[in-house]
């Protein structure tokens, strides 16, 4: 992951051939799969974040970003996410318009 002051961004391609920039926000390893929290780039909305869930794979020797589709893997990387995330966030921060 990026410091503090460094932002690192990902370009996936969704199963319709829809091209997205994403933000790395977060990441952790569980039972040896790196998973990472990701918000839309250039989101419009800046006073609410959703972040999605995807993991490494290597496939053919590649390595790749996909969905977590199996339901009980992504609660137990969203519980950790959640609770991550919201130990970074300052409440009392006002938002730049």
């Amino acid at each position: 992951m990026a410091t503090n002051n460094e932002r690192e961004f990902v370009t996936l391609e969704d199963e319709e051939g829809n091209v997205t920039e994403f933000e790395l926000i977060d990441e952790v390893e569980m039972n040896g799969t790196r998973y990472f929290a990701i918000i839309v780039a250039e989101d419009g909305d800046k006073t609410f974040c959703e972040y999605g869930i995807v993991k490494l794979v290597v496939e053919n020797g590649e390595e790749m970003l996909t969905s977590v589709d199996d339901d009980a893997e992504y609660e137990k990387v969203a519980d950790y996410f959640d609770e991550h995330l919201a130990s970074e966030i300052d409440y009392d921060a006002s938002i730049e318009d």
